[in-house]
């Protein structure tokens, strides 16, 4: 059922994502901390390297200097990967909650790419980045990389609920470190791909390419969110958890920018 302004009613994706996770479980990896509770993480599965070599292949994530990739399991190897080619990872600790760290393979030893991919290795191999230091350091991110709960042809996703990707979309977007032109891509297994027809919310982050460990599908027509954080629409207690929030919302205070809520 479509809400009155086009928006996609969380019943309904809450049953999109009942359904590809009852499949999911059959190719997934179980998390040490959550187990197949796939409302808390977003599964590693079988054939994500198959998926993530796809990815990798492409001329314009060979052609980056800087990515960003969520810290999702089934990213692990992308990461390490993409270190390995000597391209910079931007990340976020797990919901967000020690904010963003940078994954520089110029100074970390490439015998420590593996563990830097992982989130226990990230944080004491990788260093801790402000909004004003990403901001300074001129980042221009060319990929922005996530796993998902499920995802429609569309490149409309549905994670665990809790919207982590797109808060990270709308802090860079307002920092101009990524923009319309930078590419979104979503690594899947087969099972989360979807023919349901859905609409993006206002702040949707939709990915242009969905890649599988059989296929690289695109969504033309996906487009990016332009309205920065709705701090209205945040979830109870996301301001008070997530640090980097809390930084971008004094520096909108700070230079007299519009914020809403």
């Amino acid at each position: 059922m479509a809400l009155p302004h086009g928006e996609t009613s969380p019943s309904h994706k809450e049953a999109v994502r009942a359904k590809v996770w009852q499949e999911l479980r059959k190719v997934a990896y179980p998390d040490s901390r959550f187990h197949y509770d796939f409302s808390s993480f977003i599964a590693d599965f079988a054939g994500s390297e198959a998926a993530a070599d796809k990815l990798l292949a492409m001329p314009s994530y060979q052609n980056c200097t800087t990515v960003f990739i969520t810290p999702d399991n089934c990213l692990e190897y992308l990461r390490e990967q993409t270190l390995k080619a000597g391209i910079r990872i931007l990340i976020t600790t797990y919901g967000i909650r020690r904010g963003f760290w940078l994954l520089d393979p110029a100074a970390i030893q490439p015998e420590l790419y593996r563990y830097a991919a992982t989130l226990d290795g990230l944080e004491k191999v990788g260093r801790p980045v402000s909004l004003a230091d990403i901001a300074g350091l001129g980042l221009q991110i060319g990929f922005m990389v996530t796993g998902t709960g499920a995802i429609n042809h569309a490149g409309i996703r549905f994670g665990k609920g809790h919207g982590f990707f797109d808060l990270e979309w709308g802090m860079l977007n307002t920092l101009k470190v990524v923009s319309q032109d930078t590419m979104t891509a979503a690594v899947v297994h087969d099972c989360q791909v979807l023919d349901e027809e859905l609409r993006p919310e206002t702040y949707d982050t939709v990915c242009n390419l969905i890649v599988t460990p059989s296929r690289v599908l695109r969504a033309e027509a996906a487009t990016q969110p332009t309205c920065g954080i709705l701090w209205d629409r945040l979830e109870k207690g996301m301001l008070d958890d997530i640090p980097p929030l809390q930084e971008l919302l004094a520096m909108e205070k700070a230079v007299g920018m519009s914020v809403r809520g």
